[in-house]
């Protein structure tokens, strides 16, 4: 990805275990290395502070297929309200095994939560196929909360309910991201005068597909502009995922029907990009499983960066420790990781090294058994196998 610069700059990945990394000899006593990553690693993440959901409202309360589901929100110092769907085993009492469900990325933007919950809400056909081609045809957050455990999935920044509107933009910028290379004009004042642009890309969830389609056209786009634009502000963009990542864990932890010393998370692809940072930050996840998302920072540097989202760097981070140690900062609380033969978003050799780095930092922290590393066969996916073998995990260590 860098041309003849990629040895170079690879070299800086590779030798003795990074500083932070837990496996460097210097380290001997899990608690006091955990205690200084985590605080480097928050550091570098320029998240912002006190976020925690606020004015909760419950729009909807229903039963479905045996499920009782809530629709509701919470309102974040920034950005428009979070809308979250919250699963439970209808009839349940008492408090509950909890699962903070992690919607994964895609390329699309214009949805989130739905990407892996049902609950009996009219499914768009572009997200029938999304459950279809990733999730067995099912939801899986639905399957879980079926094994009788409380689940919530929230829409991150910046999907769905927490999107960012074309409309908001100015018009001039819109056009130049998603017209071709030949047909971007050159700017008039009129067009610096423009604040605002149009609203042909926002378009509500019942929306025809090929609207639904440019507006993640225009999103895709747009991902660079939000990165730098976010580093403008002195925040990073994994830093503001793991601040709407908290926000949502702090408000299931509160609930009076979860038990808060039983709370998991996970998800696929970028679902399970935040649960290396979620659960890598914070001990109230008790066990978690990342899907189709793990590899080495060399991987990303030489082989694979050009399909990955801004979502996932963090500067200055590979010069402290490897990205499999990110999630290795909560060693040695349990942990899956999922990973398939042909998934083309990773390498897999180093994803295979990645999971050699989980092994090594678990068994030096005295808990072997408590980290897993499973490769199943075909592309990219967390299809009903690997849902049951996440289920079984969680219900060993939660339930």
């Amino acid at each position: 990805m860098l041309g003849s610069y990629g040895a170079w700059a690879a070299a800086r990945t590779e030798g003795a275990p990074l500083p932070l990394s837990f496996r460097n000899p210097t380290w001997k006593d899990v608690g006091a290395w955990k205690k200084k990553a985590r605080a480097a690693i928050s550091d570098l993440l320029l998240s912002p502070a006190d976020v925690h959901a606020a004015d909760v409202k419950v729009h909807s309360r229903r039963v479905h297929d045996g499920l009782m589901v809530e629709e509701l929100s919470w309102q974040l110092p920034y950005g428009p309200r979070t809308e979250a769907i919250f699963l439970k085993p209808d009839g349940a009492t008492g408090r509950l095994p909890a699962i903070l469900g992690l919607h994964d990325h895609a390329g699309i933007k214009h949805f989130g939560k739905q990407k892996i919950t049902r609950a009996g809400r009219p499914i768009h056909p572009l997200m029938q196929r999304h459950h279809e081609e990733y999730y067995g045809g099912v939801g899986w957050a639905d399957e879980v909360a079926r094994r009788g455990f409380a689940v919530l999935v929230h829409d991150v920044f910046p999907f769905e309910s927490r999107r960012i509107l074309a409309g908001d933009l100015p018009a001039f910028v819109v056009d130049r991201l998603v017209s071709p290379p030949d047909q971007v004009r050159e700017l008039t004042p009129e067009d610096l005068a423009s604040t605002r642009g149009g609203d042909h890309r926002d378009v509500p969830p019942g929306e025809p597909s090929d609207r639904v389609a440019a507006y993640n056209t225009f999103a895709a786009q747009h991902e660079a502009v939000v990165a730098k634009s976010l580093f403008c502000a002195g925040l990073t963009w994994p830093g503001l995922m793991v601040a709407d990542d908290r926000a949502a864990l702090g408000y299931l932890a509160s609930r009076p029907d979860v038990d808060p010393d039983r709370l998991g998370c996970g998800g696929l692809s970028g679902g399970g990009l935040r649960t290396v940072f979620l659960a890598g930050l914070e001990d109230r996840i008790r066990c978690a499983v990342c899907a189709g998302a793990m590899t080495t920072w060399k991987d990303f540097l030489l082989n694979v960066s050009y399909t990955h989202t801004w979502m996932i760097y963090v500067p200055g981070a590979p010069a402290l420790l490897d990205f499999p140690e990110i999630l290795g900062m909560r060693a040695p609380l349990p942990t899956m990781v999922l990973a398939t033969s042909q998934d083309p978003l990773y390498t897999r050799a180093e994803t295979e090294r990645a999971g050699q780095i989980l092994r090594e930092t678990w068994r030096k922290a005295g808990a072997p058994d408590a980290v897993q590393v499973q490769f199943h066969e075909g592309p990219h996916k967390l299809d009903r196998e690997m849902q049951a073998q996440a289920f079984q995990w969680w219900e060993r260590w939660l339930s």
